[in-house]
């Protein structure tokens, strides 16, 4: 006699068996070779399942401008890159319009007799910085004009503030003078200011400094995780920031062995009031953009600095790189991770072949 639980027993046995089989025999008749590659065959169907692309609305332009000299002066450790004096800024710009660029971040390469030790000339409002945007603004041109606010291009020893006599840079000193250059920098007509400084406190002081002086509109454009980084080299020569002795600015730019330090950084200036939070170097530091964008609700901007620029640069001249295709691949890899605007060099030549 066949007990009831030996009955249920059997049935469940069955059930599995014949369950078993039919999942596998489903399982045979779909099986296939997974061919992505059948997007990638024809241009016209990759182009259209592409999903990052850089345009010239992207871009920002860092633009060298010198009294130092009467014609444009190309930069020897950055080929394609020149200082432009006074009277060819405004016809540059205008040039640089018409193929797309629309917004431009200035920076002074200033004669050596205006240097000292405090970096004075940021606070005379007829600098080369302020005269440059009067020049631009005066035409009423629809672009957007990003003033640098740093001491390197003022002071004899390069550094972004005042030295104490201990040979660091002192904060709080520093901060007082970039505030009071804030306000000369948008009356001259800057539409951004952008600290480079990396000193501590420093966009909320500049915020309150513009909201007192009624300068409400202006934007802040905070370099918030500046590292510390090799690559600055050769913009250091286009300014003229250089000086016989290597400069450390470890005591004030991040280690770029450090990614707490700038999510600290960036969350500080994003709690001060900066309208856009800015990551620099770019293409090293692609998780720090990417981290920014996914946790910030601002726009989020990155610096292809002069080393990445002198690198390619460096690479195509000696046959090794195509310097147009490796320039638009690295750009694709910095808007991919996040980045909504960059500064690059290749702006000019991205945007032609664009």
């Amino acid at each position: 006699m066949i007990f009831p639980q030996k009955i249920q027993h059997i049935i469940c046995v069955m059930w599995h068996f014949v369950h078993n089989n039919l999942k596998s025999t489903i399982t045979m008749s779909f099986e296939f070779i997974h061919r992505p590659r059948r997007i990638r065959e024809k241009t016209s169907l990759r182009n259209m399942t592409d999903d990052v692309f850089v345009s010239p609305r992207d871009l920002i332009l860092p633009v060298f401008v010198t009294e130092c000299h009467s014609d444009a002066c190309e930069i020897e450790s950055m080929p394609g890159i020149y200082r432009w004096p006074l009277d060819e800024i405004l016809s540059k710009v205008m040039e640089w319009m018409a193929i797309g660029i629309n917004a431009f971040a200035i920076f002074p390469s200033i004669d050596v007799s205006k240097k000292d030790s405090l970096g004075s000339e940021i606070l005379n409002p007829d600098s080369l910085s302020y005269k440059v945007a009067k020049i631009i603004k005066a035409n009423h041109l629809n672009l957007t004009l990003i003033a640098d606010l740093a001491l390197d291009p003022y002071t004899t020893h390069g550094h972004d503030g005042v030295l104490g006599e201990d040979g660091n840079v002192k904060n709080d000193e520093t901060v007082e003078i970039l505030a009071k250059a804030s306000l000369l920098a948008a009356s001259s007509g800057y539409d951004v200011l952008a600290p480079s400084d990396m000193m501590d406190g420093r966009i909320g002081i500049i915020r309150k400094h513009l909201e007192k002086n009624g300068f409400c509109n202006i934007c802040i454009m905070s370099y918030a995780a500046k590292f510390c980084s090799h690559y600055y080299g050769p913009f250091r020569d286009a300014i003229g920031a250089k000086t016989n002795d290597s400069i450390d600015k470890s005591g004030y730019q991040l280690s770029p062995r450090n990614s707490i330090e700038a999510m600290r950084e960036l969350e500080l200036d994003a709690q001060e009031g900066a309208d856009i939070l800015m990551i620099k170097p770019a293409e090293p530091y692609l998780d720090i953009i990417n981290y920014a964008k996914r946790k910030f609700k601002l726009p989020i901007a990155a610096y292809q600095v002069s080393g990445e620029y002198s690198r390619i640069c460096a690479a195509d001249i000696n046959g090794w790189l195509d310097k147009d295709e490796c320039a638009l691949e690295s750009l694709t890899s910095i808007k991919r991770s996040g980045a909504d605007m960059i500064l690059t060099y290749f702006a000019e030549s991205v945007c032609k072949s664009l």
